[in-house]
């Protein structure tokens, strides 16, 4: 059992050594923190539990946009960093004998635990910004319950190595001179990786967007487009299309209704958990226009209808304080054009620091909730 990978003198860099770990485990935990605090902020937006939905707001207008993009960023940054720091550990893995105690073993599970939530963690979220799901299970339930999996695993870890990770905290006097080379190397990584991805959601880097996914410029109208109208059913509106609002006095609008009535202009972000977002000028009707005609009462919640058939976001609710925030419109343009069937055609909402997931295209009926 001594032969191969197990045998003694294998791995001979003196790189794997704890004060590199430790130099990269600070890297890497606070791309970790960031990653972390901004997803539950992505995650209380897009699903809030029932105790939060009072308490959210509709500004400032772009925070959705900031948090998202720090999301992807840091969690992007996060995949070099986390390779890095294995690498210096990964002898460890053929340590001999593999446990010395049911304690040794008992940690030794829980890093095998932390290593694989973390992995999953990044790389599907990875995939995710990629729009790839190769699972069969939920991104985002799984996404959101690994990352506390592996958070707690990373505290349970700190903890239990607390006094090696003391011990290595400071420079020593005397370093390894590879250690500045293979440092700056990985640093460099991290940072290109940075620069060629956050393009997509911070304008004036776009133009070194070369790694991500999206660049914030490219689409319909000037806009990236998740779900087409192709992918929708809703390439063609109905011909009897009107919007119809429900409250205590319901009516309905055609779309040459609609245009008549006053029409405002908004300067908004669309800004998607896959980590772009681009801002655009929008023209429509308040939201709170439709609903002070509807007879909605104050504080009251609504509920969106598309008319696409299969989208797991066809019906949305929207909390009051969104609704009666003067930039939330049903827009009918954008940029100074009719929506095109991709963006919406004939109406679909805008909202100030909402997913734009929740930026239901589409609509076809307004419900005071």
């Amino acid at each position: 059992m001594r032969r191969g990978p197990f045998r003694d003198g294998k791995f001979r860099s003196a790189l794997h050594e704890p004060r590199t770990t430790v130099v990269l485990g600070r890297w890497l935990g606070a791309a970790l923190l960031v990653c972390f605090l901004t997803g539950l902020v992505s995650h209380a937006l897009q699903d809030p539990p029932t105790w939060l939905v009072p308490y959210l707001q509709s500004r400032p207008v772009g925070g959705y946009q900031v948090t998202q993009g720090l999301h992807v960023i840091s969690g992007l940054a996060a995949i070099p960093l986390l390779g890095a720091k294995l690498w210096t550990v990964y002898p460890r893995l053929f340590e001999w004998p593999p446990a010395r105690s049911v304690l040794h073993a008992l940690e030794r599970l829980g890093i095998f635990v932390l290593v694989a939530a973390m992995l999953l963690e990044v790389f599907t979220g990875l995939f995710n910004t990629l729009q790839w799901y190769p699972w069969p299970f939920p991104f985002r339930q799984t996404h959101f319950w690994l990352a506390w999996l592996a958070t707690g695993g990373l505290l349970v870890h700190i903890a239990a190595k607390g006094t090696l990770i003391a011990r290595h905290w400071r420079r020593p006097a005397v370093g390894l001179p590879q250690r500045r080379a293979f440092l700056t190397a990985v640093t460099a990584a991290a940072g290109v990786v940075t620069l060629t991805t956050a393009g997509q959601t911070v304008p004036f880097l776009s133009g070194l967007d070369l790694l991500a996914p999206r660049r914030p410029d490219i689409g319909p109208q000037g806009l990236p487009v998740n779900r087409t109208a192709a992918q929708a059913g809703t390439v063609t509106a109905p011909a009897d299309w009107r919007l119809r609002v429900d409250g205590p006095r319901p009516y309905t609008l055609t779309l040459a209704e609609l245009a008549q009535l006053p029409q405002h202009d908004v300067e908004l972000p669309i800004a998607c958990v896959e980590g772009w977002s681009a801002t655009a000028r929008w023209s429509g009707v308040r939201i709170a226009d439709l609903m002070e005609r509807a007879g909605a009462p104050a504080g009251s919640a609504l509920r969106f209808t598309s008319f696409e058939t299969n989208g797991p976001y066809r019906v949305m609710e929207m909390p009051s304080e969104y609704a009666v925030d003067p930039l939330s419109l049903l827009a009918l343009r954008v940029n100074g054009e009719v929506l095109k069937a991709d963006h919406g055609y004939p109406a679909r909402v805008i909202a100030p620091n909402r997913p734009g997931v929740l930026q239901t295209k589409w609509i076809e009926r307004i419900e005071v909730v």
